[in-house]
C-alpha cells in the first residue's frame, strides 16, 4: 500500500513529460475562453455593462491560465513567469483579484518527491554522492520552471544550495513553447497591445542554454568574480556543477523583492529598486553578460541591504557591453533631436530601408523609453506604465501605426526584453530612482563622453 501511494505521488509531483497530457490541458485554455465570452456576450444582451463583462472575462481568463501555467511547470511556468512581469501594465480593477496568483509564479511550483531527487543525484553526481553531499533537506526551498532547489550541507563544511532539474524538463519545456506559440492570441486578453509571440520565439531560441546548469555555472562564476567585493550586491559562488544539477553557496536571505512589491515599505523600494536597475545595466560592461531573467524572485533582500542575485540560467553574452550607440542615442532622443534619434534608429536597422516615419511621431513614440531619464529622479508606478502600454497599443500614429513599422534587430532582441521587464519589475515596486545618473554610470556613450 505503501508502494503504491508513494508512486501515485510521484505522478503527481514530478514534472509531466508526455506532450499528449501537457498538450492536453493547454489546449483546454481557448475552449474555456470561448466558453467565458459566449457568457459574456449574453450578459451584455442582458444590459450588463460591456466594461465589466470585459473585466469579468478576463479575470476568469487570467485564473485559470495561470493555474494551468503553474501546475504544468516547464514551457508553462516559465511563460508564466516571464508574463507576470508585465502585470503592472494591467488596469487596476483588472490586475488586482489575480496579482496573487501571478506573483506565486515567481517563487514557487509543486515539489519533486524526494526518492525522484536523489536518483537525479545519484545520475549527475555518482553513486557515492552522499559523500559530497553530507546533508540535504528533502523538503525544497523554492521551486521554478525546470528545476527545484534544496538546502544542504557540502562535505568541506559550506552550506549550500542545490539546483536540481525536474525529470523529462528538456521534452516538456520544447512542448509547451511550441503549443504556446499557438495559443499567443489567447494572452491578447490579458495585456492587450502585449505582443507575446516575440516573447515566445525568443524563450525557444534559448531552451538549449536554459537546460544546461553547466553553462549556467559558468555565467554564474562570472558574475560572482566580477561582484565579489561588491559592497551592495552578491552573487552566490559556485561549488560543483553538472549539466542537470548546480550547487552552489547558501544565501541566507529576507526574502525577494516579490515581497517588497506585495508589502514593502517605501525605502526599501526606492532603495532595492535602485540596486536592481543599476544590476541590470551594468551587468554588459562589468561581466560583458546581462542577466536575462528579470523577474522578482531572483532578486534576494539580504539582511546587511545588499541585494543578492540567483538565476543565471538566461545570459545575453556581450564581451562588448552594450551596443555602443544605445547611449548617444538615448542622450539625442532625451535632448529633443527628433531628426538625429531617426537617424540613429535608421543606422542600427530599426528602419528598414524605404520606410519613412514622421521624426517628430517616431520621437513621440519613443517617449516611454527614455522618460525615466529625462528628470533625476523617476517614479515609476502601475499607472504610468499602464498609460504607455495603452498609448503604445492604440491605433494612432503614436501606437500601432508606429509600432508596425520598427523592426527589432536580432542584436536586440534580448537587451529589448530585459529592458521591458525591468521597468515591468520597477513600475511593481513603485521605486523612485535616480535612473538618469544609473544610465550615467552604466551606459557608455549617455553621459556624452
Amino acid at each position: 500500500m505503501a508502494e503504491d501511494e508513494q508512486r501515485a505521488r510521484r505522478r503527481d509531483t514530478s514534472l509531466p513529460a508526455s506532450a499528449f497530457s501537457r498538450g492536453a490541458k493547454l489546449a483546454a485554455l481557448p475552449v474555456g475562453f470561448a466558453g467565458r465570452t459566449a457568457i459574456g456576450v449574453g450578459r451584455r444582451i442582458g444590459g450588463a455593462p460591456a466594461d465589466a463583462v470585459l473585466t469579468e472575462v478576463q479575470r476568469r481568463t487570467a485564473e485559470q491560465i495561470f493555474s494551468v501555467l503553474g501546475q504544468l511547470k516547464g514551457g508553462a511556468m516559465k511563460f508564466g513567469q516571464a508574463m507576470s512581469i508585465f502585470e503592472a501594465a494591467l488596469p487596476d480593477e483588472i490586475a488586482g483579484p489575480y496579482r496573487e496568483t501571478l506573483t506565486r509564479l515567481q517563487d514557487a511550483a509543486p515539489p519533486m518527491p524526494p526518492d525522484v531527487v536523489h536518483r537525479a543525484l545519484a545520475t549527475q553526481l555518482g553513486e557515492q554522492w552522499r559523500e559530497l553531499l553530507v546533508e540535504i533537506d528533502d523538503e525544497p526551498a523554492a521551486a521554478a520552471s525546470i528545476g527545484q532547489v534544496h538546502r544542504g550541507r557540502w562535505h568541506d563544511g559550506r552550506e549550500v544550495a542545490i539546483k536540481v532539474q525536474y525529470p523529462g524538463a528538456a521534452k516538456a519545456l520544447r512542448s509547451d513553447l511550441r503549443q504556446l506559440a499557438r495559443l499567443s492570441r489567447l494572452f491578447g486578453v490579458l495585456a492587450p497591445g502585449l505582443d507575446v509571440k516575440p516573447l515566445i520565439a525568443e524563450l525557444q531560441d534559448r531552451v538549449a542554454e536554459e537546460l544546461d546548469y553547466e553553462l549556467e555555472a559558468d555565467s554564474q562564476r562570472a558574475f560572482h568574480d566580477a561582484y565579489a567585493d561588491d559592497p551592495e550586491v552578491s552573487v552566490p559562488a559556485v561549488v560543483h556543477s553538472s549539466p542537470q544539477v548546480l550547487i552552489t553557496e547558501w544565501m541566507d536571505s529576507d526574502g525577494s523583492l516579490a515581497g517588497i512589491i506585495k508589502d514593502g515599505a517605501q525605502a526599501d523600494r526606492d532603495h532595492y529598486g535602485a540596486l536592481y536597475a543599476r544590476f541590470l545595466l551594468e551587468g554588459p560592461g562589468r561581466v560583458g553578460l546581462l542577466h536575462a531573467d528579470p523577474h522578482p524572485g531572483n532578486f534576494r533582500v539580504l539582511a546587511d541591504g545588499r541585494m543578492g542575485v540567483v538565476d543565471f540560467g538566461a545570459v545575453a553574452r556581450l564581451p562588448d557591453g552594450l551596443p555602443p550607440a544605445i547611449g548617444p542615442l538615448l542622450r539625442t532622443a532625451i535632448e529633443g533631436d527628433a531628426e538625429a534619434v531617426s537617424q540613429g534608429l535608421r543606422d542600427e536597422g530599426f528602419l528598414r530601408e524605404g520606410t519613412s516615419i514622421e521624426p517628430e511621431v517616431l520621437s513621440a513614440y519613443l517617449g516611454p523609453f527614455f522618460e525615466p531619464a529625462v528628470v533625476e529622479e523617476f517614479g515609476f508606478n502601475r499607472e504610468w506604465l499602464r498609460s504607455q502600454m495603452q498609448r503604445l497599443s492604440s491605433p494612432g500614429v503614436e501606437g500601432m501605426a508606429t509600432s508596425l513599422r520598427i523592426n527589432l534587430p536580432p542584436e536586440y532582441l534580448l537587451i529589448h526584453r530585459v529592458w521591458l521587464g525591468g521597468v515591468g519589475v520597477l513600475s511593481q515596486l513603485e521605486a523612485t530612482a535616480p535612473f538618469r545618473s544609473i544610465l550615467q554610470d552604466t551606459v557608455p556613450g549617455f553621459a556624452g563622453d
